[in-house]
């Protein structure tokens, strides 16, 4: 288990790397500055779920925006395995919790 984490925070440093040359968006900026792409990523899920599988998951739900901001601040488990994401409120503000949420569901 010590060398699949070990090994996750490696790949996980890797395209944080290569993530933050190619970040053009400014709400991609802001969730690279956040910590978020150390466990997603855009295209392939890390140690959360992908962004494009979350807007995929959530495309026409009108809830979705509200929700989400909801439990990227509270933080939680359950949906897309068994690795519970922490909170991230208060250390990330929440207009730029919601700005990265925004940004997140245009991913599909």
């Amino acid at each position: 288990m010590y060398q699949l984490l070990k090994k996750s925070v490696l790949l996980s440093a890797l395209l944080l790397s290569a993530q933050a040359a190619h970040a053009a968006d400014p709400a991609e900026s802001l969730a690279q500055k956040s910590g978020c792409l150390m466990c997603h990523g855009i295209q392939n899920a890390v140690l959360g779920p992908a962004y494009k599988d979350v807007a995929t998951k959530y495309k026409g739900d009108a809830d979705a925006e509200a929700r989400l901001i909801a439990k990227v601040k509270a933080g939680g488990g359950g949906v897309w395995g068994k690795m519970a994401m922490p909170p991230n409120s208060p250390q990330v503000k929440d207009e730029d919790i919601k700005t990265i949420v925004k940004w997140i569901l245009k991913q599909a």
